[in-house]
């Protein structure tokens, strides 16, 4: 038992079979494997989102997800507060506003068995009754916002996933 014990520490400080690993730093090493650990998680506190509306933010912050422990998903609500705007929208930067997640990249099972996520982290701006602020949504949205009552932001958007 204590050879087993031995080799599998030994294994786990960093043995490699990359063929090139003698060619290449340890540093630059270090970094290519945590790239390809790094998995796509939750919308939680203090992730950058990309607002895809006309109301005037570009980029805000979430504050809180109103649902769930871990964070948030795809057409839930988040209290969120503008990081940049654009000059004369409706919404100034400092704002704290409601907002609903409309794309996420990690990926969420739909009931067909296929699977949708997307290149980056979206929302939409909604005021307290749940209505847009903004009059357009650019980009795909997809149509699980139609279970979680968000009627209001698929008859604005561009283009259904």
């Amino acid at each position: 038992m204590a050879a087993s014990n031995s080799s599998s520490k030994l294994f786990r400080g960093g043995l490699s079979n990359n063929a090139f690993a003698g060619s290449r730093p340890s540093s630059e090493l270090a970094r290519l494997d945590f790239l390809s650990q790094q998995t796509r998680t939750f919308i939680q506190m203090r992730t950058n989102l990309k607002v895809v509306d006309n109301s005037g933010a570009k980029r805000v912050m979430c504050i809180q997800a109103l649902k769930g422990d871990k964070g948030a998903r795809l057409g839930d609500t988040i209290v969120a507060s503008v990081k940049e705007a654009h000059m004369g929208g409706k919404v100034k930067k400092g704002d704290v506003c409601y907002a609903v997640v409309v794309r996420a990249a990690m990926q969420k099972g739909r009931c067909d068995g296929s699977e949708v996520k997307f290149d980056d982290n979206a929302v939409v701006l909604i005021n307290k009754q749940g209505e847009p602020i903004g009059t357009r949504v650019f980009g795909p949205v997809p149509h699980e916002l139609r279970r979680k009552k968000h009627l209001k932001i698929l008859s604005l958007a561009e283009h259904i996933a």
